[in-house]
């Protein structure tokens, strides 16, 4: 059973907010659909630990860069 990262939804929602993207917009650079970002937001479904790590990925590149805080 995948647990779910504490706050993910928040997370998710955070991290948009600050690089001012649309589900759509995350999705894409994620390489998942927007209903799949749209559920995370909703906490409807649990990121497989695949995408936990693409997300964690994106959100480390996007620091490096000073994109996110």
């Amino acid at each position: 059973m995948i647990r779910q990262p504490e706050n993910f939804p928040e997370t998710v929602k955070e991290v948009r907010r600050q690089l001012a993207l649309s589900q759509e917009e995350l999705a894409h650079a994620l390489g998942v659909s927007f209903a799949t970002v749209n559920r995370w937001e909703n906490g409807k479904t649990i990121p497989s630990k695949l995408a936990q790590r693409q997300f964690e990925q994106f959100c480390v590149q996007k620091k490096k860069k000073g994109e996110l805080i």
